[in-house]
C-alpha cells in the first residue's frame, strides 16, 4: 500500500510505503540565510514525519544540498543542535544549484515508521 502526504499535481510532501517514509525536499524562506532556512527546513521535516507516524530519531538517511559548499559549517551548527544524537542517520552533504537561487539549502530525508 502506498499513502501519499499533502499530495499535489507535481508532487507529494511525502510517501509512505510499508515502513519506509520518503520525503520531498525541504527548503526554507527565500531571503533567509542558511541558518535560518535550516532551522524551517528541519523543522518542516519533524512536522511531516509526525504527520507520517515517525519522528527524527527513526530517520534512516539524509541528503543535504547546499547553493554554496561555503554555508556546510552555518548549515552544520543548525543540523548538530537538531539531530538525534543518539540515533543519527546516514547522510551525505554536496552542493548544487537549487530550484531558485534564493533557496540555500534543500534537505531530503528517508525514515522508518513507528
Amino acid at each position: 500500500m502506498i499513502t501519499r502526504i499533502q499530495p499535489g499535481a507535481r508532487m507529494s510532501e511525502a510517501v509512505i510505503h510499508g515502513d519506509t517514509i520518503y520525503l520531498s525536499g525541504q527548503v526554507g524562506e527565500p531571503g533567509d540565510d542558511v541558518i535560518a532556512q535550516t532551522k524551517t527546513a528541519l523543522a518542516e521535516i519533524e512536522a511531516l514525519l509526525a504527520e507520517a507516524g515517525s519522528d527524527k530519531s527513526k530517520i534512516l538517511m539524509a541528503q543535504i544540498w547546499l547553493a554554496d559548499i561555503a554555508d556546510f559549517e552555518a548549515m552544520n551548527s543548525v543540523w548538530d543542535a537538531w539531530v538525534d544524537t543518539a540515533n543519527p542517520p546516514a547522510r551525505a552533504t554536496g552542493e548544487s544549484r537549487l530550484a531558485a537561487p534564493e533557496y540555500l539549502v534543500e534537505i531530503i530525508v528517508t525514515a522508518a515508521k513507528g
